[in-house]
């Protein structure tokens, strides 16, 4: 159901708010500027509009997900056999075989609720609040209550949380990176902007949702909420795109189709040779139908899409959230990783980390430049202590109070009069304090624009003439190095200056020093970067600050070498896609690139056959997330369209938790793997019992209740547990996995092929030589041997290349458990007398017994010893990866 807007958005199109002065906007708001909307007007207009919400696409309902469950074709068909048993009158077989459909139900149903519930519960973070005037009183509420007319009250790390045109400013400076790609904070006034077509970034008037206050204060009347902000419209414009199953699951569903018809096949030559062997036909009906469904592989894609989530879920750990699960199985193919810097690479903090004062470089700072780095900012503590501010006063602050200056004290001491606020073409600050009897002011800016303005410099001996050249030079050094240089100067005032005009405070000024800054890079990230090499996997730095900047921190993490060129984006953009390609495998960084740039990177290295993973925090980067094969967006300064677009989010915006997530990646591929091949080798050991007793002149080794409990404890408890293995050794030594790589390569085919044949023929072995000794238990033994083997076989391939014997016994615990569980309830069919005439089982004699689990440890030693020949070479040669 659509909502309907309300009057006053029909009365002037939403698009031209910027051209409104700010007494037309509360008019048409019908919101008076003091006072706000009344508490009651505001429900009104939230009942008729709705909340504030970016909304999402609804998961699938706890009774769709139970109901998927017994969508198979495969299913429905042997219920439907049951109930015809149960017309003939085998009530117990319809009973156990509803039951056992019932519990694989269950448990597939557990298991993926589970795991729909882990991500949603991510995905619905505590809503943020917003500070309001409503009846003439400030409130704080829930920012998705807000509503077209109510006042909000915004201030220094504040992210807007909605449309917002603003009445009321203070030295205002808002983000909007996220919606404009503009790096730089922009600074907002209340004046009505003339032109009808001026661009998100040029309505200097307006704060939109998802953008981040960074300084000052503002008022502002909310004009669109929810999907009808800014931010809604795009991401409207991505809800349109469609869930894709993963290639893995497309490749299963195809493999499924294929087998179906040669099992049906089997079966059906199953059912009429036991026809012709005078068996019932009813019971050959059943076996053939049980049979077809335990070993059609119908439920792999199911299976792997339960066992990504639960994967996905694991992920959380990492800090790493998927949304979707093609991300993780696509992990393990990633080639290359283009990063953000701030924030993912680097610390998001700026910290002071080279000084120059009194002719030298230095980190015993004079008291005369501490005191201005105290006391020529804005910096403020919140309730909890912290410090809110521009990073860069942070900064400074923090130095200053690591000295013994804490700003707080300082000022006490020497409060502010007066300042001249920072301007963007004056690139200066200037701060007036009380000194004394007199006043001295502070001034801190761009070494180019401070240092003509000084006629002196400090030193400890009193002030001396100025090299200006010298220390234009000195500057210039430091940039190279990567870090953002301020200067800093003071002058002192006998009274205060007739004039607060720039050209009158910021003259005549004593150069103090030059301070460094920089935003540090994480002390994890340096690590993960050797990891991802190590991988074969590329990492690349992508960012919008200087490329000296860019290349000092590429560097030090060993994502660039020495000799590395750094690409700017003006340079990029005067680049053809086709001359790109040419050197986009060579490029480590890029610096001053704009978020749409970006899709350009991806592309160009798409072409050239990479698989690649692109980080992102804004709306502008949403493209390019879509265009990569792994788009990954920011949990803590990511935008709502961005996460929307990702395929995964990091929690902690850490590049550590990318290569993490990659580790794990490939250990739930991996597992997948084992997984199958250990449920496949299981079927078709199935069907080469079935298959071959014929033709050896035995009777039906098993009945439909010995396949269809073989088939529940077998895939649902060890199986499962499969999806808990550890990784395996050197996981992050080996390349990245072609995404066109068959689910069945390095000898996986081969595998389930002899070992399936091994298993059948070793249960035939029992039944053969218990049938021909005139044993009445040979059909119980067949059932125990096959039960059996397939607990050795999931014991062996734990690990696709080590020995059982060489890896760490209890790193596993849920399969051991599982295995266990699974020996106890098979000897539990075999010796309770209640479930004898239930499973058609009899009690085995002692060496009956021991012959079953002699027999049973056979396809073991043989894995055992398909893996000892693997280790030196002999077989599966292309299984033997390494690094590029």
């Amino acid at each position: 159901m659509k909502r309907k807007p309300p009057a006053t958005r029909q009365s002037y199109p939403q698009a031209h708010w910027h051209l409104l002065e700010p007494w037309q906007i509360t008019a048409w708001l019908k919101v008076d500027p003091q006072t706000g909307l009344s508490q009651r007007e505001a429900e009104q207009r939230l009942a008729e509009l709705g909340p504030n919400l970016i909304i999402e696409q609804r998961p699938r309902g706890p009774l769709a997900m139970l109901l998927s469950q017994f969508a198979d074709f495969m299913i429905v068909v042997l219920i439907l056999a049951g109930i015809v048993s149960g017309l003939v009158g085998g009530i117990a077989d319809t009973v156990t075989i509803v039951v056992i459909v019932v519990l694989n139900a269950a448990i597939g149903f557990i298991q993926e609720y589970r795991a729909e519930r882990a991500i949603s519960a991510l995905q619905s973070m505590a809503a943020p609040t917003a500070r309001v005037v409503r009846d003439g009183q400030h409130h704080e509420v829930p920012a998705h209550e807000l509503v077209p007319g109510d006042l909000v009250l915004l201030e220094a790390g504040n992210i807007v949380p909605a449309d917002i045109r603003l009445l009321e400013t203070a030295q205002f400076r808002v983000e909007e990176a996220t919606l404009t790609g503009e790096s730089q904070p922009v600074g907002k006034s209340t004046e009505a902007i003339r032109n009808p077509d001026a661009a998100l970034g040029e309505r200097r008037n307006m704060a939109y949702k998802g953008t981040i206050v960074t300084y000052g204060r503002g008022l502002g009347s909310v004009i669109a909420t929810g999907m009808e902000t800014e931010l809604g419209r795009i991401a409207r414009l991505l809800h349109e795109e469609k869930e894709s199953r993963t290639p893995l699951q497309n490749r299963l569903a195809q493999l499924g189709k294929r087998l179906a018809l040669l099992v049906l096949a089997i079966c059906a030559i199953i059912f009429v040779v036991g026809l012709l062997r005078g068996e019932q036909p009813i019971l050959m009906f059943l076996t053939a139908v049980s049979l077809a469904v335990a070993a059609i592989p119908e439920a792999l894609p199911a299976v792997a899409t339960v066992s990504l989530a639960l994967g996905a879920r694991k992920m959380i750990r990492q800090h790493v959230l998927i949304r979707r699960l093609p991300a993780v199985e696509t992990l393990g193919s990633v080639t290359y990783i283009c990063s953000d810097k701030t924030g993912t690479l680097t610390q998001n903090r700026m910290r002071a980390e080279a000084f120059y004062a009194d002719g030298r470089t230095t980190t015993a700072l004079p008291e005369p430049i501490l005191r201005a780095m105290a006391l020529n900012n804005d910096v403020r503590l919140d309730k909890e202590g912290r410090l809110l501010g521009d990073p860069t006063e942070t900064a400074l602050y923090e130095a200053a109070a690591a000295a013994g200056y804490p700003g707080t004290q300082i000022a006490a001491s020497s409060p502010r009069t007066a300042e001249i606020p920072f301007d963007s073409e004056r690139k200066l600050m200037t701060t007036l304090h009380r000194e004394g009897e007199g006043l001295i002011a502070y001034t801190k800016g761009a070494p180019e624009k401070l240092l003509p303005r000084c006629r002196t410099a400090w030193s400890a001996q009193g002030p001396r003439p100025i090299q200006i050249g010298e220390l234009q030079e000195i500057a210039e050094g430091m940039a190279a190095d990567g870090l953002r240089v301020l200067a800093l100067a003071y002058r002192e005032w006998p009274e205060p200056p007739a004039d607060l005009h720039p050209e009158t405070v910021e003259t005549g000024l004593c150069f103090l020093g030059l301070v460094g800054l920089m935003d540090p890079p994480r002390p994890e990230a340096a690590e993960a970067v050797a990891l991802c090499k190590t991988a074969g996997i590329k990492p690349v730095m992508i960012t919008g600050d200087h490329p000296a900047t860019a290349r000092a921190i590429a560097r030090r993490l060993g994502i660039a070498d020495e000799d590395d060129a750094v690409l700017t984006g003006e340079e990029l953009a005067r680049l053809s896609l086709a001359e790109f390609e040419k050197q986009v495998e060579e490029i480590r960084v890029y610096a001053r690139v704009a978020p749409e740039q970006k899709i350009k990177i991806v592309r160009a290295l798409q072409d050239k056959g990479e698989f690649v993973a692109m980080t992102g925090d804004g709306v502008n980067d949403a493209p390019a997330l879509k265009c990569a094969n792994i788009g990954v967006a920011m949990g803590k300064i990511g935008t709502d369209v961005a996460r929307e677009a990702a395929h995964m989010i990091l929690l902690d915006d850490n590049f550590a938790s990318i290569v993490a997530a990659v580790r794990e990646g490939r250990r739930i591929f991996d597992n997948i793997r084992k997984f199958i091949k250990y449920t496949m080798t299981s079927n078709s050991a199935e069907i080469w019992t079935l298959f071959l007793a014929p033709f050896l002149m035995l009777p039906i080794p098993l009945l439909p209740i010995h396949i269809l409990w073989i088939n529940l404890v077998t895939d649902g408890l060890p199986g499962l547990a499969l999806t808990a293995e550890p990784p395996e050794r050197g996981i992050m030594e080996r390349p990245p996995r072609p995404p066109q790589e068959s689910i069945f390569a390095h000898g996986m085919w081969q595998h389930i092929l002899w070992i399936g044949l091994l298993m059948g023929g070793i249960s035939l072995l029992s039944q053969s030589w218990a049938y021909h000794t005139g044993s009445e238990h040979w059909q119980s033994m067949v059932f125990t041997v096959l039960t059996l083997s397939q607990m050795g076989h999931v014991l062996a391939i734990r690990s696709e290349r080590e020995s059982f014997f060489a890896q760490a016994f209890f790193s596993n615990k849920p399969l051991l458990g599982a295995v266990l569980l699974t020996f106890l309830l098979q000897m539990a069919v075999l010796y309770v007398p209640l479930l004898q005439p239930i499973f058609r089982t009899q009690a085995l004699e002692p060496h009956e017994l021991a012959v079953c689990l002699l027999l049973s440890t056979v396809v073991f030693w043989a894995v055992e010893l398909e893996k000892w020949m693997r280790r030196r070479g002999w077989i599966y040669r292309e299984d033997r990866q390494t690094n590029p």
